[in-house]
């Protein structure tokens, strides 16, 4: 996530000081992702020595205001149009997590799998219910209708994301039982091994296919809470 460039497009509107550009952060993004004031500040500093905002008086309030300069405009114009890169994918704590239990001593793999899709699912439906009042926010219309439509892109993000989580537990549960086959089977066939032997441990935990849980919720059905959600 690019604080940096959502500060800047905030300040296209105009000048802000620090603490409402974190509540306009904070709006239009459901505060799915939330920040506090030093955050914003630390990053107005950055993009004020990049010459890409610059402080420009205060408010009635007395609030020191930023703005964005030419340069600021520029940057942003770049962003836009430029796409998010995947050749260096960010750390997933899920898929890091899996792939430390192949193997990991007294983990059973299938509870670890059943327990983040039980976890999965549920926030899929939470996002669901997001998605029907963000749905009847816009509908309704208003003042706030920008960051309505805002937040209702970014649940619909959350949510096919979590489906594509929940498909992937499925194949991985599928995937090591499969594993767990091909390693008994061709274990039986060998016959009893002359000397001490185990079986690799990426599939040793999964002998039995273990009892699944609910089907995930399609997309037409779900959309999970987040953090801080309005």
């Amino acid at each position: 996530m690019s604080i940096r460039h959502g500060l800047l497009a905030l300040l296209e509107r105009g000048p802000r000081y620090g603490s409402q550009l974190r509540t306009e952060f904070e709006s239009r993004t459901g505060s799915t992702w939330p920040l506090n004031v030093g955050q914003v500040y630390t990053t107005l500093s950055r993009l004020e020595r990049d010459g890409m905002v610059a402080q420009g008086g205060e408010d009635t309030a007395g609030h020191a205001l930023y703005a964005i300069t030419d340069s600021g405009r520029a940057e942003l114009r770049t962003w836009f149009e430029k796409p998010v890169d995947r050749t260096s994918p960010a750390r997933d704590e899920l898929a890091i997590k899996l792939a430390m239990a192949v193997g990991a001593t007294g983990v059973d793999i299938r509870n670890v799998i059943q327990s983040q899709r039980r976890h999965t699912v549920k926030a899929m439906q939470d996002y669901t219910r997001l998605k029907a009042q963000a749905l009847a926010a816009v509908e309704n219309g208003g003042a706030r209708e920008r960051d309505d439509v805002a937040w209702l892109l970014v649940l619909e993000q959350l949510i096919f994301q979590t489906e594509a989580e929940a498909r992937w537990l499925d194949h991985c549960e599928a995937r090591l039982i499969r594993l767990s086959t091909t390693h008994t089977g061709a274990a039986t066939d060998a016959g009893p091994a002359s000397g001490p032997s185990a079986p690799p441990a990426a599939t040793s935990a999964l002998t039995e296919p273990a009892p699944r849980t609910e089907p995930a919720p399609s997309a037409a059905e779900a959309a999970p809470p987040v953090a801080g959600a309005r």
